[in-house]
């Protein structure tokens, strides 16, 4: 699954995979979004995969508009999040905590609970893009920070290692790492890596 359209820009077409069980909505859905960027490509029921119709048809956003999500659409939502996460909006006369907590913990970007003038539907799907873009920049963000932090604790390790070992200084761990780094065109991470799997080695060895 793969999201091929950049929903930041307003100009995209995007494509829309609605939930909806009423034929009177659909109609209302449809004629609310019919002069936007908002393209409704697929029509499901509840009755249906949602994981499956999601594979087959790679919509760019998801709205659903039912009572009661089963067991099987929050797994649905929760691997597409995992997988392949898209804007999620759900539209829903219930106004029940502990429900919008597992929607939310399964992927919904929001959550819109009563009735809804049409006029506001596609405000309601413009906000939740934005959210949801926002989140997943932060949630990079996030993951890089924690790659550096983790890169950074492996290569103090291997300096810890190559001073214990070499009687290095701190400095002359770094830079002997540097150089195999430089020598074998690998990233200074990576070489920490293996020496401190050689050390590992040794030390089960001896």
């Amino acid at each position: 699954m793969k999201n091929k359209v950049n929903i930041s820009k307003t100009t995209d077409i995007i494509k829309v995979l609605l939930v909806e069980n009423d034929k009177s909505k659909i109609s209302e859905f449809t004629s609310a979004l019919d002069q936007s960027n908002y393209h409704i490509s697929q029509v499901s029921t509840s009755g249906m995969s949602l994981l499956r119709e999601v594979n087959a048809f790679e919509p760019d956003m998801i709205i659903i508009d039912i009572e009661s999500p089963d067991r099987d659409m929050l797994d649905s939502l929760n691997r597409i999040s995992k997988s392949a996460p898209k804007p999620v909006v759900m539209f829903s006369d219930r106004e029940d905590t502990d429900l919008i907590n597992a929607l939310v913990k399964s992927g919904v970007t929001a959550y819109v609970a009563g009735e809804v003038n049409p006029s506001r539907v596609k405000s309601i799907l413009d906000t939740a893009i934005a959210r949801f873009t926002e989140y997943q920049q932060l949630k990079k963000e996030l993951e890089v920070t924690k790659q550096k932090l983790t890169n950074h604790r492996v290569v103090e390790q291997a300096k810890l290692w190559l001073m214990k070992t070499k009687n290095h200084s701190e400095e002359q761990a770094y830079q002997s790492i540097r150089k195999m780094a430089m020598d074998n065109s690998q990233k200074i991470e990576d070489v920490a890596k293996n020496i401190l799997s050689l050390a590992s080695m040794l030390e089960m060895s001896s």
